[in-house]
């Protein structure tokens, strides 16, 4: 199985990017073919002796969309960008799948013009996945529509649902709607709107539910617009960093507490892993013809590696043959 991983995306680029995909090409044992400057990533391959690892190639990309520019015009007027040459090594045959830890917004709509959505999607849906008390959970929209119809989120319903049947092996998954109450008459107009869709569906939708439900583990895929799940991404985030700076703080407050933190500290590092974004890798763009994952631009080694661990994944798990059932 062959990945194109954009080795020009992100904060840590290429640096980190190729350090990771060195780590999954031997892991996981997938091929590696490493999307932008030839002399920059034959360089990083240098530095960590696999520059004539087998398993490892380069295609040559002469420009790179930065973080801050219009996704729309850099991939009009960057046609040679790590994206967008990425995107057509799918498109063309040459990758299964592919992975960026670039300007979000580019890869998103690279993949929808140069891939095409999948039949019935209107709109693709950035999903992640999250830790529960009985598993993991998928979100989504979290980030790729601002703006939805209820039409829209009953199709994010879908896809959520099958990529956590398919990929996270969830039996017959709980599809909620999240709202600020459980009740049905509760919730902007689009909840209003989008409810009577889900209940007619054949998904197994249980209503309504609220953010605190998210990580209890009674629900599988919670379904939103993107603007709420990227507020949610964003709160999480920052909560979790805030936590982990608080304790560290009270810690050193004394030496009981000090010395309760090395008893614990296996416990301590469990926690952080089951939490950490760097062990999930990357968000699956759903919707569109093509194995897109999409990192956190401040993805370092391990977080490259796990993004393609997914992309592998839902390749062998045939998502796009599954979305292809839908409707």
């Amino acid at each position: 199985m062959k990945i194109a991983v954009d080795a020009m995306g992100g904060d840590h680029a290429p640096e980190e990017v190729v350090k990771g995909a060195i780590v999954a090409a031997k892991e996981l044992n997938v091929e590696i073919l490493l999307v932008g400057d030839q002399v920059k990533i034959e360089h990083e391959l240098a530095k960590h002796h696999a520059k004539n690892d087998p398993s490892i190639s380069i295609v040559h990309a002469s420009q790179v969309v930065a973080m801050g520019e219009s996704p729309v015009s850099a991939i009009k007027t960057k046609k040679d960008s790590s994206i967008n040459v990425g995107l057509n090594l799918v498109k063309e045959g040459k990758a299964e799948g592919f992975v960026s830890a670039g300007n979000t917004g580019a890869v998103m709509s690279s993949a929808t013009l140069n891939w095409g959505r999948i039949k019935d999607i209107e709109r693709p849906a950035i999903a992640v996945v999250w830790p529960s008390k009985k598993g993991h959970i998928v979100l989504l929209d979290v980030g790729a529509n601002a703006e939805c119809k209820p039409k829209h989120i009953l199709q994010f319903a879908y896809l959520g649902s099958i990529f956590s049947e398919q990929v996270l092996h969830t039996k017959s998954p709980k599809v909620g709607l999240l709202s600020i109450g459980e009740e049905e008459e509760k919730g902007n107009t689009l909840v209003a709107e989008t409810l009577p869709l889900l209940k007619a569906s054949q998904l197994n939708f249980v209503g309504n539910v609220e953010s605190k439900d998210i990580f209890g583990g009674e629900v599988d895929v919670f379904v939103c617009d993107g603007f709420v799940g990227n507020m949610l991404l964003k709160f999480a985030e920052g909560i979790l960093d805030f936590m982990y700076g608080l304790i560290k703080g009270e810690i050193k407050k004394n030496w009981l507490a000090m010395l309760g933190a090395l008893l614990l500290k296996p416990v301590f590092k469990s926690i952080q892993k089951k939490t950490d974004y760097d062990e999930c890798g990357g968000a699956l763009l759903l919707g569109v013809k093509g194995i897109c994952v999409i990192s956190h631009g401040r993805s370092k080694a391990k977080a490259i590696k796990n993004a393609i661990k997914v992309a592998k994944e839902s390749v062998e798990a045939n998502i796009l043959g599954k979305f292809a059932e839908i409707g």
